[in-house]
């Protein structure tokens, strides 16, 4: 009886339990999904809220935007993700899709003036660079607009954009917000050339002030390229005013040119060398290569030259043992003379020695350029600049005249065919005819020892007469065919004279600028062309000036004919 008790007892007491124990997981399952769907709901709410946010903050930043570009854009509000393509052109001009050119007009923008937009290279997840992002990082630079004949969704960038634009590993088809913006007129520019040499050229002021005509606008920061000839320098634009970005169309800018950092100094052979009169210089050249001196010749010395009593001497002496130099020497503005471009040459094998006196037009007071060409091996050489008196030369050409006047009685050496007193023909006929010998060369008639008769020879081509060992070089500089970059094919005479007066490609100095720039064709237009003006002059001419008489804007190619007109009658 007590056992049945028992187990009746021990069987209600387990299905109790089990009964609370399915109580109590019931309840936590309960609390569990009630927690589950409090975090879900907390989740969404939170989901809504971000998103709420997120809203909130793209609209403000949209209004931030909206706000800058009315504030830089001057109340137009024009920018576009375009692909940029790569065109040839000088300046900092781009070309916008004509579609561009509906927006713009359709808010006024023409009426504002010259047009002038913010390139911003994007990141590849869609978003531009700010103005606040390191510049070298950021890819941003500032530019005018050249025409709208791109193609749908692209811009046309020019060289000087596209360099300051992107980084030598900027992948073919890159993305550009393109955003117009309003800026101010430049004040003042600090320019740095990246390599010394810059400002050896003449009037070199001018020269960037021609290069600035191609462009509408300069950023700090950016690398301007300034051609001179076949010559180009990067000069880094450091500081403006009044802001870090400027407009350089119709304003006069105040331009600094510091020299060149030393520590990243890139130097080449275009670099012209002081050299003072009456001091020498010893250098190396190499093969092939030239090396540039500068000097001056100043109005006291001109006028000391010009009464005929004093030269001026240049003299390169070379060692021969392991090479050989070229000598050439050129007025500025022609600052780098070459083998084609130059105003007085020497060839001698050796020691070289060019006289400028008062006899040539081309000399005069002002500064000259030395260019010392490597011709053969690196050969060590010392280079002077004399200013030689002559008076002792015209004394003695002046008593040996005198002498020649007053010997009357002389006769004929039946040799050499000099004139010799009568009393002495016998004895000079005697010793010239076992040591000397004439050549016998067409227009020559040199005298000769016999010995050096053996080297003693004349170019079969041009009759020019020198010594044997000379004629390999000879053949070398005045008869081998040169290649003028205009296509045509000279020996170097006669290319000389064609780079010097008649190819397109020459450099003149423009009457307008000043500058140093390719002669090109003639002139379109026809009066131009009657007034000899070169492509380039009949354009740079097309500018206006005030008159100094009455102030009218005038072109300067009409400003002689103005003040004849106007000025002069009567």
């Amino acid at each position: 009886m007590d056992f049945e008790l028992r187990r009746a007892r021990e069987k209600l007491e387990k299905e109790q339990r089990e009964r609370k124990e399915k109580a109590r997981l019931k309840v936590q399952k309960e609390k569990k999904a009630k927690e589950e769907s409090q975090k879900q709901r907390e989740a969404i709410e939170a989901s809504q809220r971000s998103r709420r946010i997120d809203a909130a903050n793209a609209q403000l930043k949209a209004d931030q935007e909206m706000q800058e570009s009315l504030l830089a854009g001057r109340g137009i509000v024009f920018y576009r993700l375009l692909e940029a393509v790569p065109f040839q052109g000088s300046g900092d001009k781009i070309k916008l899709p004509p579609s561009c050119f509906t927006e713009l007009s359709d808010q006024g923008a023409f009426d504002k003036g010259p047009l002038y937009f913010q390139l911003s290279l994007v990141h590849a997840e869609g978003s531009s660079l700010t103005e606040g992002d390191d510049r070298e990082k950021q890819g941003t630079t500032h530019s005018g607009v050249l025409e709208f004949t791109a193609d749908d969704g692209s811009v046309g960038i020019p060289p000087h954009v596209w360099n300051n634009l992107f980084s030598e590993g900027t992948i073919e088809s890159p993305l550009v917000e393109v955003r117009y913006v309003w800026l101010p007129k430049g004040t003042y520019a600090k320019l740095q050339p990246e390599r010394v040499g810059f400002s050896d050229l003449p009037n070199h002021k001018a020269i960037l002030e021609t290069s600035l005509r191609q462009h509408a606008t300069l950023s700090r920061g950016d690398v301007l390229t300034v051609n001179y000839g076949e010559l180009a320098y990067k000069l880094r634009v450091l500081e403006l005013k009044p802001s870090s970005t400027v407009s350089v169309l119709e304003t006069d800018i105040e331009v600094d040119i510091v020299d060149p950092d030393k520590a990243s100094d890139k130097t080449d052979e275009h670099v012209l060398i002081p050299l003072v009169v009456g001091v020498s210089q010893i250098g190396t050249v190499d093969e092939g290569k030239f090396l540039y001196y500068k000097f001056s010749i100043d109005n006291g010395t001109w006028e000391k030259i010009s009464t005929g009593n004093s030269n001026v001497e240049v003299k390169l002496e070379s060692e021969t043992d392991s090479g050989d130099t070229d000598l050439f020497i050129s007025r500025h503005p022609l600052i780098f003379p070459t083998r084609h471009q130059h105003e007085w040459s020497s060839h001698d094998i050796g020691s070289k020695t060019l006289i400028l006196s008062s006899k040539d037009k081309n000399f005069g007071a002002g500064t000259y350029s030395i260019g010392i060409y490597g011709f053969k091996g690196m050969t060590r050489y010392k280079i002077s600049v004399m200013v030689q008196d002559n008076l002792n030369q015209k004394l003695g050409q002046q008593a040996s005249s005198s002498m020649s006047s007053t010997e009357m009685n002389t006769e004929q050496c039946r040799n050499c065919k000099h004139y010799i007193p009568s009393r002495t023909i016998a004895l000079h006929e005697a010793y010239c005819g076992r040591h000397n010998v004439v050549c016998q060369h067409v227009g020559c008639g040199v005298v000769l020892r016999i010995e050096e008769s053996r080297n003693h020879i004349h170019c079969d081509r041009c009759g020019q007469a020198f010594q044997r060992v000379e004629l390999e070089k000879h053949m070398k500089v005045f008869h081998e065919p040169l290649h003028c970059p205009c296509g045509i094919i000279l020996e170097k005479e006669q290319m000389v004279e064609h780079q010097g007066s008649v190819c397109p490609l020459r450099l003149i100095s423009c009457r307008f600028c000043g500058d140093m720039v390719p002669a090109g064709s003639s002139a379109m237009d026809v009066r131009d062309k009657l007034r000899g003006l070169s492509e380039h002059e009949s354009i740079c001419g097309s500018r206006t000036a005030p008159c100094d008489s009455c102030g009218r804007s005038v072109m300067l190619k009409d400003m002689d004919i103005h003040q004849i007109a106007v000025h002069q009658k009567g």
